[in-house]
């Protein structure tokens, strides 16, 4: 098994690994639309005998409440009669759940129909779609996502706001740490554990640093194939829930989770390389920026005010997006120019690639991952030309983007060139559910409503 490496595993292959570790258990794990772990725990007999499994098909199509719609365009693709679709386990994923008591292992699963299809509106399989327009091409996309989260204290109440944490000198956050080393060394027993963690599961996480707002971390990952990152992504996320309450606070992945401290992204650097010459195609054989790099540029401009809804899945998600809050309010590009929406970092030739700042934490890293190379490949095809690189504070410039949900949704309703790349099965079900989700939130009164007009108006 050591000379076996994990993306040219086979079932076989698994099943050795599986055995030389003494796994007694498997968590059979799917990614549903807002990226949280469905699926079956199996004994590791089981798991041989079946080689997969089958669960309903609308596990993968449902929205952060549990709901489904009672009718409309979502039972076009999702069948309403309730039926199953087939679990394959995809071996390379599979990892060892460093807290189980006993010998477990998780592996992500591919959704299959019936007719042995990828299930189109399950995120993974959209993703690989994608992948699979640029490897048409002969390039291989390369990603590499910086996480921003919260720790906060123990919250069991929803009607109390969250604070931050208390940590090894018996107090909280109150002021702004960026990159401060003795903030995060107030959670160095958390970490500490983390990172155990990390390293037994395989996770390629790089830098950690404090961010800007109080309990806010970041991570950085070590670049890669998207695909296999953002089952790291999907990984890492339930990892740090899980460590978190480990020691006595919550992890949250909110865009926006306490009112007057910066919300949480997830920026995703994302660079093009020919598999042929081995070359980044972002930058010509002098040094200069690419055509293809000016191109994919243009592709994330034109396309991302209708792809918001995507990486902005929820009423919160645009609490994020307001002026000098850290995060974008427009597309303006610009090299090392952190106020734009999409940003060139200084870097070698080699190594030049396009941050999209835009996309929050809150978003599934699948469905993030294929939206941003789905833009940049629309922009490549259609050789969409980006407009002039800010070189100034791109919060004095227009707002761009949707400042809402239901506004998102209108604008992916309504941009048929990204339901051609990204599948429009998927785009029915994901509209429908979030649709659902926002009509859920317009019954709930806030507090602000209750301050400002119950004696006002």
């Amino acid at each position: 098994m050591a000379d076996v490496k994990k993306e040219h595993m086979t079932f076989n292959d698994l099943e050795n690994w599986l055995n030389e570790r003494r796994v007694t258990e498997v968590e059979c794990l799917v990614p549903d639309l807002t990226g949280v772990a469905r699926g079956k725990i199996l004994p590791r007999e089981k798991f041989t005998e079946d080689r997969g499994m089958r669960i309903p098909e609308a596990v993968v199509a449902m929205g952060v409440t549990g709901e489904l719609p009672s009718q409309g365009p979502y039972y076009d693709v999702v069948n309403p009669t309730d039926r199953d679709m087939q679990l394959r386990p995809d071996a390379s994923t599979v990892r060892i759940v460093p807290w189980a008591s006993d010998p477990t292992a998780q592996v992500i699963h591919d959704c299959y129909d019936r007719e042995g299809k990828l299930v189109p509106f399950a995120p993974r399989s959209v993703l690989r779609r994608v992948c699979e327009l640029y490897a048409a091409l002969g390039l291989e996309p390369v990603v590499a996502p910086e996480l921003e989260f919260y720790l906060v204290a123990r919250n069991t109440d929803p009607n109390t706001v969250l604070r931050p944490p208390i940590g090894r000198s018996g107090r909280a956050e109150t002021s702004r740490q960026s990159y401060s080393i003795d903030a995060v060394n107030e959670f160095d027993p958390l970490f500490e554990e983390l990172y155990d963690f990390c390293d037994k599961m395989g996770l390629n996480v790089d830098t950690l640093i404090h961010e800007a707002g109080a309990g806010q971390m970041e991570i950085n990952f070590f670049h890669a194939h998207p695909l296999g990152l953002a089952d790291e992504v999907f990984f890492f996320k339930r990892t740090v829930r899980e460590v978190a309450l480990r020691h006595d606070m919550y992890a949250t992945f909110m865009a926006k989770p306490i009112a007057g401290e910066p919300g949480s992204a997830m920026h995703v650097h994302q660079s093009l390389i020919n598999k042929a010459t081995g070359k980044n195609i972002f930058s010509n054989d002098d040094g200069t920026p690419s055509e293809a790099f000016f191109h994919y540029i243009g592709g994330l401009q034109r396309y991302l005010p209708a792809a918001m809804a995507l990486v902005a899945p929820y009423v919160n998600s645009y609490r994020r997006l307001s002026r000098n809050t850290a995060a974008p309010i427009n597309t303006e590009w610009g090299f090392d120019n952190r106020t734009v929406g999409i940003r060139s970092p200084i870097s070698s030739p080699e190594a030049r690639r396009i941050e999209n700042r835009v996309i929050g934490v809150d978003a599934n890293p699948y469905v993030a991952m294929a939206m941003t190379l789905a833009c940049g490949y629309l922009g490549m095809q259609k050789k969409i030309k980006p407009k002039a690189e800010m070189k100034g504070d791109a919060y004095l410039a227009p707002y761009s983007l949707p400042r809402s949900l239901g506004e998102a949704l209108d604008l992916l309703r309504n941009e048929p060139d990204l339901h051609e790349i990204l599948g429009k099965e998927f785009i029915t079900v994901y509209t429908e559910i979030k649709e659902l989700e926002f009509e859920e939130f317009m019954k709930v009164i806030s507090p602000w409503e209750r301050e400002h007009l119950l004696l006002h108006v």
